[in-house]
């Protein structure tokens, strides 16, 4: 009869003692994976919303009296475009996105409008200097920059409050206006006594820039005359790092500013990823203790219905090592069985509620399986090394005089 033998016989002997071992450890798996599935998904759903309002931090004139946050740069008050470069190289973690703007009202076509001048995207990735700025790479606060340069069309104005082109002889038309002028793609239209070209009218966005003319920030300044100056920098900022003191870097580095972000919208975000990360450990708690006390426990009591067996397989030559083994190899399958079963059903209990408890899909992540199997066996292993040890150092004598 060889090792795996004995071990089988073990198992289909004592299934009761089985069954409890290995629920104890599914359980508590299927616990951690299906917690841990739709925190994954719910940060990403969470994520991509806050990405869809677009920048939220906005660097102001010091003196500036926040009313409206979505219209903060229609104040007359300007800053020193240079802090955009400052920012650029600052390589703050957690900046995205800048994005500066200059305000000045205008007329076209008997109307008064507001013509904002904004930095193409283009023009961060034309300065060789600026290749070292972690602007356009990845970082630790979110797995992703979010301005891609292939992502960079005028729709981006929704969201990163960038366009990838803008010649400095081009506008862009937001949707009230060109409703109300009729003004289209290609046409000209004449501003603070310059023409220019109208390159694109943009989607209805649903806020105050859909009643706005854009033109190249170079071209404002020059047409209003005010120098290399602008009315507010807006930044895409990962809100992790926001609420974790970027507004703060970003006032010691800009002394002379003011810095505002959409609180409220960081506060809920970062209190859900904190919550949802805590239910993880928590329930990665209860899968140490459970299932180790249970294993523990499990295999101290079959140690001690099993004393004459051992005292028999140490009289007829088992080693101190064969016996610990054969007591730690029903653990490791306890443990990696344990871990797939609770891997299927913690998956399958995340995909089929996960849409009833955050309103999202929720899809299988393999590698939690991974996780899952190894961090199983291992309770299950170190839970069972006592009471193998123990079992290995039994005096046979005494095993057949306590029988």
């Amino acid at each position: 009869m060889n090792f795996f033998t004995l071990v089988w016989k073990e198992i289909r002997e004592r299934p009761t003692a089985m069954l409890t071992g290995l629920m104890t450890i599914t359980l508590g798996v299927a616990a951690l994976v299906a917690i841990r599935n739709v925190t994954f998904f719910s940060e990403r759903a969470v994520a991509k919303e806050l990405e869809a309002l677009g920048a939220n931090v906005l660097v102001l004139p010091k003196g500036v009296t926040l009313q409206d946050y979505y219209s903060a740069d229609l104040h007359g008050q300007t800053i020193p475009e240079q802090f955009v470069q400052q920012l650029a190289f600052s390589n703050l973690e957690g900046v995205e996105n800048l994005a500066p703007k200059l305000c000045v009202p205008a007329r076209l076509n008997e109307r008064g409008v507001i013509l904002t001048g904004i930095l193409p995207q283009s023009e961060f990735q034309a300065k060789a200097a600026w290749q070292s700025a972690n602007l356009f790479s990845k970082h630790k606060g979110c797995k992703k920059a979010r301005c891609d340069t292939d992502e960079g069309g005028t729709n981006s104005l929704a969201t990163k409050r960038t366009v990838q082109e803008l010649y400095k002889h081009e506008a862009l038309l937001g949707s009230d206006i060109a409703q109300a002028t009729g003004l289209k793609e290609g046409d000209k239209v004449s501003l603070l006594g310059e023409t220019l070209v109208v390159s694109a009218v943009l989607p209805t966005m649903g806020t105050v820039d859909d009643g706005r003319v854009f033109a190249h920030l170079h071209t404002v300044q020059r047409l209003a005359k005010l120098g290399e100056v602008v009315n507010c920098i807006e930044i895409m900022g990962c809100c992790e790092d926001v609420a974790q003191g970027l507004l703060t870097q970003l006032g010691d580095l800009l002394p002379g500013t003011k810095v505002v972000t959409i609180a409220q919208v960081v506060q809920t975000q970062v209190s859900i990823n904190r919550m949802m990360q805590r239910l993880s450990w928590l329930f990665l708690a209860i899968l140490v203790a459970m299932a180790g006390a249970g294993i523990a426990n499990s295999t101290i009591a079959n140690v001690r219905e099993r004393r004459r067996e051992i005292g028999t397989l140490m009289a007829i030559g088992a080693s101190p090592r064969f016996v610990s083994r054969l007591f730690l190899c029903k653990s490791v399958l306890f443990g990696s069985l344990g871990g797939l079963v609770g891997y299927l059903l913690g998956t399958g209990i995340a995909t089929t509620l996960g849409s009833q408890w955050s309103g999202m899909s929720v899809t299988p992540l393999p590698m939690l399986a991974v996780f899952a199997i190894a961090g199983a066996t291992l309770v299950s292993t170190a839970a069972s090394w006592w009471p193998a040890r123990s079992a290995s150092r039994m005096d046979p004598c005494v095993c057949f005089q306590d029988s």
